[in-house]
């Protein structure tokens, strides 16, 4: 992992700490945008970054019990964005290798941008929902 300063690794900061529902998603996305701008997080990355967020809170919200929780941190030169749910859990498995086709019967796409347009993915389940942990990397 890297570090901050010199070799030594930082405790994360964290920025935002937010339940959303369906209703909230619009706010939720302007917020992470704002605190990924003062990150100095560009574009297109901060658009990606938005997109991939968004990808997993809405599976949250459809397929979750309806929301969740999101924390915005920033963690040694990368923002790290945790969405935890209470839903049945899933794992990465489930995230296509390929573009899912367009003609509705595959499920996926989702997670398959939020991989795609971040620097990691994980995914980790318990008996209470799931954690996403979406990852880029700041500019230096």
């Amino acid at each position: 992992m890297s570090t901050a300063s010199g070799g030594r690794e930082v405790p994360p900061v964290t920025l935002l700490e937010s339940r959303f529902d369906r209703d909230g998603l619009p706010r939720l996305r302007m917020l992470v945008e704002q605190y990924a701008d003062q990150q100095g997080l560009t574009e297109p990355r901060r658009s990606e970054f938005i997109a991939a967020l968004d990808a997993v809170a809405v599976n949250a919200v459809e397929h979750a019990g309806g929301g969740g929780k999101l924390i915005l941190q920033r963690n040694n030169g990368h923002l790290d964005c945790h969405i935890d749910d209470v839903g049945p859990g899933f794992s990465a498995d489930v995230i296509p290798v390929r573009a899912p086709a367009l003609d509705g019967d595959e499920s996926g796409r989702g997670l398959w941008l939020a991989d795609l347009f971040t620097d990691e993915l994980n995914i980790s389940a318990g008996p209470g929902g799931s954690r996403v942990t979406l990852t880029v990397r700041l500019p230096r």
